[in-house]
């Protein structure tokens, strides 16, 4: 677990006291170096090496001071050394270490100074051992803080899907495949996160591989099913003489690692395939975006434009922002001075529900539960009095996973939905962690989103989330035109718009608009309900209430979708049957190209269009 910035910076006080008359590099360089890290409650030799052999760029053999893979390698030198000729011989180890090996920050120091290079940013920051307090913040990735910002399109979303990606191909060349597959892969994926965020202590799930396995991979499977059956039991039911290397890792809960899997198979090639995996680093990887670009890793066609079939970030934040986002900020700026009114505001976030009844990989609900906390943060903000003491954020935290619902047809990508809303709940808590100082984590699992494997045309939307109870709904149903349609999603239409004169002109999506009209009525059933085409709703408000007793309810909702939708023959079709409903436009967005910038963009061009009655 975690220390928080508090503790952490009161053992910074105490280390840089302990330290500040010391001078000798060979004496006692490594005692430094063990108690440096244990100011963020790290032991030293769980993650780096001392006296790491290495050829060098002139193909001399050398040791570097100390290396942790992947992350931090130090150079120390005696007190007044040059800490400029320290950082030239760190770069010198470069050529003759592996490349998922190679570190991201080079840490050099004299005993009285420290300097910190992040080689990604291009930064340096130097300072004295008495102003390490003031500089804990630079080693989040130490302490478990990794400070900086998702970017999803960034490409190492794209790298950690391709890497994924071999290893699923491997696994599948062997005939381990379909649903054990799929399950086996979103456990790795979990773990792979797991780590380098906290849940799991530094490296531990890659330690376990490297030291535990053997480098032909003839037992790492086995491993493998021990550890995931470990993860599924807490410590009081685990055997007594469990291996300590499996009995460090934490309940998950969840029912993640709840169902038994037949064992795998791997291969020397699989085994070093799993371990790139662990060398990146899973903490700067969106989530959101991420679960998109795995599925189509399931797909050989898909894979070959990995990165198409995903909505960005930018482009959900257009259809949730209008939905409810901008309301939501809106009122609270202004009840923010009224701590009256920001208590309820707060407690009213919890009852907040979302459905997403074309989820796939989660992306919409993963963006909307981040920006929901990030809201949540800010009346956090707003609520505590300046240099007011927090010490048990959990009390403080109302918005949860379970306020989101989804229905997505395929097994897979439903099971990362709601994966990738439990890695997202984490990355939050930690920023939650960071901002107060104290540490607050959800493991194990005791909140779970709510997502169903089903087809939601042929499902009762009020069985996964009864109306009078949601919020919004919200999604990208999938585009298909009506000549692209299969017989089983012409089956689908009919079942949900053969009620409506010249429902065959309409695209797939369609249906959505249709069900969720339905869905506002709390009706499973297409006829017209009378009298709702003259209702008036001017006076309606952003944000929403429970519902009403008249049958109807003030759900609002927002769909992207293609542009063919809102042009030619479709628009008398759908629109004239909607506005008969009483369904009114509360706002749209104009046709715009669906793009991101990964490899392959789809060339797809759509609207965004929210409605309600």
């Amino acid at each position: 677990m975690a220390l928080s910035w508090n503790e952490i910076k009161t053992r910074a006080n105490t280390f840089s006291k302990e330290w500040e008359s010391e001078s000798r590099e060979d004496a006692e360089a490594k005692s430094f170096w063990d108690a440096f890290f244990n100011v963020f409650g790290i032991t030293r030799r769980r993650i780096a090496s001392f006296e790491e052999p290495v050829k060098k760029s002139d193909g001399k053999g050398g040791y570097i001071d100390m290396l942790w893979r992947g992350q931090l390698l130090v150079e120390h030198k005696s007190r007044g050394k040059s800490l400029d000729r320290a950082f030239d011989q760190a770069l010198d180890y470069f050529p003759g270490i592996k490349e998922r090996d190679l570190p991201k920050y080079i840490l050099v120091s004299d005993f009285s100074k420290f300097r910190l290079y992040n080689l990604e940013t291009n930064e340096q920051v130097e300072f004295g051992l008495k102003d390490l307090y003031q500089n804990v913040k630079l080693f989040g990735f130490i302490a478990g803080y990794q400070t900086q910002i998702i970017k999803p399109q960034d490409p190492i979303n794209i790298k950690a899907a391709e890497r994924m990606g071999r290893l699923h191909d491997a696994l599948k060349s062997v005939g381990y495949t379909g649903h054990e597959l799929e399950v086996y892969l979103v456990r790795l994926l979990f773990c792979l996160f797991a780590e380098d965020t906290t849940i799991f202590e530094k490296r531990l799930f890659q330690d376990y591989i490297e030291t535990k396995t053997s480098t032909d991979g003839s037992d790492l499977a086995l491993h493998l099913n021990s550890l995931f059956y470990a993860l599924n039991q807490p410590a009081e039911k685990r055997l007594t003489n469990l291996d300590e290397s499996i009995a460090a890792f934490p309940y998950v809960n969840g029912k993640l690692f709840a169902e038994p899997l037949p064992p795998a198979q791997f291969d020397s090639k699989m085994r070093e395939a799993l371990l790139d995996l662990c060398a990146l680093d899973w903490s700067i990887i969106s989530p959101a975006i991420f679960g998109s670009l795995f599925q189509s890793i399931m797909d050989a066609d898909a894979r070959r434009n990995l990165g198409a079939h995903y909505t960005s970030e930018e482009n959900i934040l257009k259809l949730i922002k209008p939905l409810f986002l901008d309301a939501l900020w809106a009122e609270f700026e202004k009840i923010k001075n009224n701590k009256n009114r920001l208590f309820d505001f707060h407690i009213w976030l919890r009852d907040l529900t979302f459905l997403d009844p074309a989820c796939g990989c989660g992306n919409f609900l993963v963006i909307t539960y981040r920006e929901l906390r990030l809201l949540e943060l800010a009346v956090l903000r707003a609520s505590i009095t300046s240099g007011q003491q927090v010490l048990d954020v959990q009390t403080l935290i109302n918005v949860d996973v379970d306020q989101f619902y989804g229905i997505e047809i395929e097994e897979f990508p439903a099971q990362i939905a709601q994966v990738a809303l439990w890695l997202t709940d984490h990355q939050m808590n930690m920023k939650i962690s960071e901002e107060f100082g104290a540490y607050f984590a959800r493991i194990p699992l005791k909140a779970t989103p709510h997502i169903m494997c089903a087809n939601a045309l042929q499902t009762d939307w009020a069985g996964v989330l009864p109306p009078e109870r949601c919020s919004f709904v919200l999604g990208n149903p999938p585009f298909l035109g009506k000549s692209n349609q299969s017989a089983a999603q012409k089956a689908d239409m009919q079942l949900v718009c053969g009620a409506i004169k010249n429902a065959g002109l309409l695209d797939f999506v369609a249906a959505w608009y249709i069900k969720a009209a339905w869905y506002m009525h709390k009706t499973s059933f297409p006829e017209p309900v009378e009298g709702m085409g003259n209702s008036d709703n001017s006076n309606h408000v952003a944000i929403p209430s429970t519902g009403s007793g008249n049958g109807m309810t003030t759900i609002r909702c927002a769909f992207v979708s293609t542009n063919s939708i809102t042009q030619g023959e479709q628009v008398g079709v759908l629109w004239a049957w909607m506005l008969a409903q009483g369904i009114k436009i509360h706002f749209a967005h104009r046709t715009f190209s669906w793009s991101n910038e990964a490899r392959g963009k789809a060339a797809v061009h759509c609207v965004i269009i929210g409605f309600g009655l």
